[in-house]
């Protein structure tokens, strides 16, 4: 078939397969809090064809010098030199990359948790990821009370305030019937394909190993991805006890009550994901144990993978011993951030494949927030920043210290995430028929790191004073231009909730696994009855 059909059909189908954003336009202020979402707004002459010129565009299989014209959001050609008329907005990105906006496969706004909740929503939270260059997330639905569907009412009703696009994981905290029957909605009817259980947080979210299993299962028969926090939840509250008993109540003792852990959860839920014969899907990997257990499963030929987070790839645990109260709170998120070694590892696994995607779990409780476990450190809300920072900084420690490529940091802050939720072509990549969602870095520019100019709602930052090389000039969400010249032009409700399919490529092959292990069981056997 001709080329030029091809690409006509994909377009056409993209076409078809969007999903109508919300133009009217939602000002409104919580006061109180500082900061007010009418202080953005998008120009009501702004262009809905965009041409960019001249830089190099970047997708995960391919880096070429070429022009972008996008019309109506969507990625119309890809190619050189394109003519275009004089009610085009025409961007020049010459020595500049032209990339996919990073995708966030890790976050939790308006999360409550701990008595309180996370001091970002669906608009500041995603206000920061526009102008660090992420121009889609996917968050954490945490059940109410247990039921699936009543925290799904509750988040649709969280997102109102969009201003870019987003989707849904789903955690499981319970288990029952109606959950089950629950887990079949979500994914034939809300568009979640992916179920997290908390092996972790004894009391609260945590699951125990007849739940995970059951969950696998349904996982599986659904064709959805299972996620896992992989942490010994009852090995953790041993140690925060006794650390209560020797004394120890500031920051640091949240890190010293989790020493290695993480590694043996995280094999218990791999080999029980090999029991299954399902996909796994390790969150937040923190420490080298971990990837260790992901890369034996990943050599032996099982679906595991592996996301680490901005804070593990780029922060130690040296700020927990701050002897400043504020300052050493602000680390605490769980797992917690490692000791020296354990970020270069990540790096490491990183560059050479043993893990597959980078999010942030971005999760933040201002400093008052933060203060409500001053004498106790169990009740310090477990939590960190990176929804703005992690596309600078990922572009600061992997490619311009030569561990990656610049197509494997597309790979890495986008197209993966894509692939494995079943989003992929329509995002992460920038190909005809694509949702316009790109970013312009600047690779001679710089970049500073300050909670005083950032666009979170949080009064601190884990990465507070950090510098480096790369700068994200430009975002475009959805077709329209959001970050320009260090300024937001956004408004909420502008959002827009994609769906997920089930079924990603994690599955393929997996019915052929199946099969190939029924017929190795050489049973039942057929055996002659003892007579008397």
């Amino acid at each position: 078939m001709d080329s030029k059909i091809i690409t006509r059909i994909f377009h056409s189908i993209f076409l078809l397969s969007l999903f109508s954003s919300v133009s009217e336009s939602h000002q409104f202020c919580d006061a109180g809090i500082g900061y007010c979402e009418s202080e953005y707004g998008v120009a009501s002459g702004s262009s809905s064809k965009i041409l960019i010129k001249g830089g190099t565009v970047v997708n995960s299989h391919l880096q070429e010098v070429a022009d972008v014209y996008i019309e109506d959001g969507i990625v119309a050609a890809v190619q050189s030199n394109i003519k275009v008329g004089d009610d085009v907005t025409v961007i020049d990105a010459t020595g500049k990359y032209v990339m996919p906006g990073g995708i966030d496969p890790h976050t939790h706004l308006s999360m409550e948790f701990m008595d309180t909740q996370t001091i970002d929503d669906f608009f500041s939270g995603q206000a920061a990821a526009l102008a660090g260059g992420t121009t889609m997330h996917i968050d954490f639905v945490i059940p109410v009370n247990g039921s699936l569907l009543g925290g799904y009412e509750a988040y649709v009703e969280k997102a109102r305030k969009s201003c870019m696009d987003y989707g849904f994981h789903m955690a499981v905290t319970k288990w029952d019937d109606t959950v089950s029957k629950e887990m079949e909605i979500m994914v034939k009817d809300k568009g979640i394909n992916s179920f997290k259980f908390f092996m972790a947080y004894k009391g609260a979210l945590m699951i125990n190993d007849e739940i995970l299993l059951e969950g696998f299962k349904k996982c599986k028969s659904l064709g959805a991805v299972a996620m896992v926090h992989g942490e010994n939840g009852d090995a953790v509250f041993a140690g925060q006890k006794r650390m209560i008993e020797l004394g120890i109540t500031g920051p640091e003792g949240h890190a010293l009550s989790r020493p290695a852990i993480e590694g043996e959860a995280t094999g218990r839920a791999i080999h029980l994901a090999r029991f299954v014969n399902t996909p796994l899907y390790v969150v937040h990997v923190m420490s080298i144990d971990a990837v260790e257990e992901i890369a034996r499963a990943r050599k032996s030929g099982q679906r595991v993978i592996g996301e680490p987070i901005v804070a593990g790839l780029a922060l130690d645990d040296s700020g927990l011993w701050d002897p400043d109260f504020k300052t050493a709170a602000k680390f605490v998120m769980s797992p917690p951030i490692r000791g020296p070694g354990h970020g270069k590892a990540l790096q490491a696994a990183l560059s050479t494949g043993i893990l597959q995607l980078v999010g942030t779990d971005h999760c933040p409780f201002n400093s008052t927030q933060k203060s409500l476990g001053i004498d106790d450190f169990r009740k310090i809300p477990n939590g960190v920043n990176g929804i703005e920072e992690r596309m600078h900084i990922v572009w600061d420690s992997m490619v311009v210290s030569g561990q990656i490529s610049v197509t494997d940091y597309v790979r890495l802050t986008s197209t993966e995430c894509a692939r494995i939720f079943n989003i992929y072509p329509r995002k992460g990549a920038i190909l005809v028929g694509s949702d316009a969602d790109i970013i312009i870095l600047n690779p001679n520019s710089s970049f500073e790191i300050s909670s005083s100019f950032h666009h979170s709602r949080l009064d601190t930052n884990v990465y507070e004073g950090r510098r480096g090389k790369g700068k994200v000039e430009m975002t475009i969400a959805g077709g329209r231009i959001v970050w320009e010249n260090d300024e937001l032009k956004i408004v909420p409700g502008t959002g827009k909730y994609i769906k997920m399919p089930p079924f990603s490529y994690l599955f393929d092959g997996i019915d052929k696994i199946e099969s190939e292990y029924l017929s190795s069981l050489r049973a039942p056997v057929e055996r002659f009855k003892a007579t008397s």
